[in-house]
């Protein structure tokens, strides 16, 4: 997945920080409502509005490693997004990398 690569230039302990600088914001703009997630009738997801402090990380692997740890805010962001969406996440669309670069309007695993 892309927030596991280490891009030219930077140590696999600096993508890891820059990794969890990106989850920590992400968590803070759930809790904000600045972001709020989203699910495809698939069951894939994304986050809308979060672009601020993304540092290369798509909402596939945000979710996997949000869930990993149990992130509260994220809990609460998926069920509200599944109430309001009446669908429930898919971990095999999730985790086979299936995300959407303009909020949910297509999706792709490139």
């Amino acid at each position: 997945m892309p927030c596991d690569s280490v891009p030219q230039g930077l140590t696999a302990e600096q993508r890891y920080e820059q990794i969890q600088e990106a989850l920590n914001g992400l968590e803070q703009q759930l809790v904000s409502g600045q972001v709020t997630m989203r699910i495809a009738p698939n069951g894939a997801v994304v986050f809308e509005n979060w672009q601020e402090g993304r540092n290369g990380v798509n909402d596939a692997c945000a979710y996997n490693a949000l869930s990993a740890k149990g992130s509260a805010a994220l809990v609460t962001a998926q069920m509200m997004a599944e109430s309001l969406s009446g669908y429930q996440v898919n971990r095999q669309a999730v985790g086979g990398g299936l995300h959407s670069h303009d909020g949910g309007h297509t999706w792709g695993t490139h």
